[in-house]
C-alpha cells in the first residue's frame, strides 16, 4: 500500500535511537592516530620505495582522499593505504 506509513513495533524505537559504540569525537581521533601511524610507516621506507609507482597513490590515500572523505570513509581508505604500504614493503627495491 502505497501511502500508508510503517509504525514500530514496541520496544525497537528505544533501543534504535542509543548510540552504541565510541562517539564521533573519539572514532575521528582513532583515524587521525592510525593515519598517523600509516604515514610514518610509509616514511621510513621512503628512502628506498620512491621509486615504487605506488608510493605516491599511498601518499594520496593517506592525505588527499583521507582528508576529502566523510568520517564514515575514512577507516576504508586507511585499509586501502594499510593494503598498498604491505605491498611496498613485500616488493624488494628496484634498483
Amino acid at each position: 500500500m502505497a501511502g500508508r506509513k510503517r509504525t514500530l513495533k514496541s520496544g525497537t524505537a528505544g533501543s534504535a535511537a542509543l548510540p552504541t559504540g565510541k562517539s564521533f569525537r573519539q572514532r575521528y581521533d582513532d583515524l587521525e592516530v592510525s593515519r598517523t601511524q600509516l604515514l610514518a610507516r610509509l616514511e621510513r621506507h621512503m628512502k628506498v620505495i620512491r621509486t615504487h609507482p605506488s608510493a605516491k597513490r599511498a601518499l594520496k590515500l593517506l592525505n588527499d582522499t583521507f582528508r576529502s572523505a566523510s568520517v564514515a570513509q575514512r577507516a576504508a581508505i586507511l585499509q586501502a593505504a594499510e593494503w598498498l604500504i604491505s605491498l611496498i614493503e613485500m616488493t624488494p627495491p628496484m634498483i
